[in-house]
């Protein structure tokens, strides 16, 4: 069982993260105004005024301390170094971040980051080792390791980027999947997955707030870099990824992601078909959305509520097969890429 001194610990520092995330956000919104953190309005976004961003430096910079000072207290046990580790990076990630805030790095550059940050990830031991066999024993990568580990960090971090689209979307769609990811962790008793997950929970629910429409300030590439980065880490755990039943290690992050990697996948493929894939756009799924009536709220809570029913199924299901877990999920990710497929010919139409 997982030590009860551990888990106070946590939720202690989860704590600390909501209230001193709330007591910093003002003056990070001043900071950002002041410093010229500001998202102003354009052909490819739909604020119609400047609002702060780099928003996310008011979590991510608590998070980043208290698994810094977690990991040194507990830097015996095994989950201790990859905490010390992963905040190294999520530093380094909020730097990338905070850069691209101030000066729009251009599409092509911020991949460049995303690989970097995948490359390093492995090298620190957060890598994907293991594939789901529904039908057998799960597979294990070998030198593929690498490979899938950078396109698993790419995928993840471009995903939380895009649908951060609409007010409120990035933030709340990290609380579910974590939640689900929480969830997970305490079935299987996995420590390094439940202070992750706590920590980004604490920290957006902090956030959201704010974020919510009307937004008094965005996220920003330093938010959801950093949020995308730890969310990728957490199925990929190192030594504490999931095994047996849990060789859905990606399949249940995946599911519970569904919509913003349904919108990723379709977005590089009407790139690709339309000649550049760096090319912004505004055919996103929440722009689809948005253009057939739906208010940023709704577009929003509609998202959650999609979202949440993924989570769910994924968590229930967990405790059967994993044929039935992956033949349900499957059909579901099927349902939803076709689904968005056909709302997309219908709203050109």
């Amino acid at each position: 069982m997982i030590v009860s001194y551990h888990l106070i610990t946590v939720l202690s520092f989860s704590v600390f993260i909501y209230i001193a995330t709330r007591i910093i956000l003002p003056y990070n919104i001043s900071w950002a105004e002041r410093h010229g953190f500001v998202a102003h309005p354009s052909d490819r976004k739909i604020h119609k005024k400047a609002i702060p961003e780099a928003g996310g430096l008011s979590f991510a910079i608590l998070i980043v301390l208290s698994q810094f000072v977690l990991g040194y207290v507990f830097r015996n046990q095994k989950y201790g170094i990859p905490l010390i580790k992963l905040a190294i990076i999520g530093l380094i990630s909020i730097g990338f971040g905070l850069f691209d805030d101030k000066y729009e790095s251009r599409a092509r550059y911020k991949l460049i980051w995303q690989i970097g940050l995948g490359i390093v990830m492995f090298i620190f031991k957060y890598r994907v080792q293991y594939l789901t066999n529904p039908f057998g024993e799960h597979l294990i990568l070998g030198w593929m390791s690498f490979p899938f580990t950078v396109l698993w960090y790419v995928i993840i971090l471009n995903a939380i980027n895009l649908i951060d689209g609409i007010d409120g979307l990035a933030c709340g769609i990290t609380i579910i999947v974590c939640g689900v990811l929480f969830a997970v962790g305490l079935k299987e008793q996995n420590l390094l997955v439940i202070t992750l997950s706590l920590f980004l929970i604490s920290g957006n629910l902090a956030f959201i707030g704010a974020n919510f429409p009307p937004a008094k300030v965005f996220l920003g590439d330093t938010g959801t870099l950093f949020i995308g980065l730890n969310l990728a880490a957490i199925s990929t755990a190192g030594v504490e990824q999931y095994k047996g039943i849990t060789t859905m290690t990606l399949m249940i992050p995946i599911s519970v992601m569904a919509v913003p990697l349904i919108d990723v996948f379709l977005a590089v493929f009407r790139r690709i078909k339309l000649g550049n894939i760096f090319k912004a756009d505004k055919e996103h799924i929440h722009h689809i959305m948005l253009r057939a009536g739906l208010s940023q709220k709704e577009v929003a809570i509609t998202v959650y509520i999609v979202t949440f029913l993924f989570g769910m199924i994924a968590l229930g299901f967990s405790f059967s097969t994993k044929k039935i877990l992956f033949s349900v999920l499957l059909g579901l990710l099927v349902f939803m890429v076709v689904l968005a497929y056909i709302l997309m010919r219908a709203e050109k139409k």
